[in-house]
């Protein structure tokens, strides 16, 4: 074999390397800055309206940014937990439920496995069953929002995760 040939050989092969890695989508990448410019958005508007209470932590660890799914249920599960008597917060909650629809439509559009219902666990499921404290509750699942949408907008990757 001659040098030329094993010139074009190398060529080929590395041309043929780069082009059979898998990349990302136009709609994968549209959907991930969507996401991201919605969540940045609502931490802004969490930062600037809703400060953490003097007294009040959240002793918990954070939720698991585990895939559209898990990000479904987690936002629907502190949205609901959200009380409307809260001052100024009905905007929040709408721009969570809007956040959470358009991963829904997403999921439905893009995601042909369906995974089985993720379990509520961990400091959401903590929260639900102290529903009686009305006021603590949605204060702080208004601060487990802020907390788990940082968290989702440092992992965008799970949004690939059916």
């Amino acid at each position: 074999m001659d040098y030329s040939t094993l010139t074009l050989l190398i060529s080929l092969s590395q041309v043929l390397c780069v082009g059979t890695a898998a990349p990302l989508s136009v709609e994968v990448v549209k959907m991930k800055f969507k996401v991201k410019w919605m969540a940045e958005q609502l931490v802004v508007k969490l930062n600037k309206d809703f400060q953490v209470p003097a007294g009040l932590t959240l002793s918990l660890p954070a939720d698991d940014v585990d895939g559209l799914s898990s990000i479904v249920m987690i936002l629907d599960g502190y949205n609901s937990l959200i009380s409307d008597t809260l001052n100024g917060v009905s905007q929040v909650k709408s721009e969570i439920s809007s956040l959470t629809g358009y991963l829904q439509q997403w999921k439905k559009g893009h995601c042909n496995e369906q995974r089985p219902k993720p379990l509520v666990s961990g400091p959401l499921q903590e929260l639900q069953s102290r529903k009686e404290y009305i006021h603590t509750v949605g204060i702080e699942a208004l601060m487990r929002v802020k907390e788990f949408l940082t968290l989702l907008l440092k992992n965008l990757d799970q949004l690939k995760t059916c």
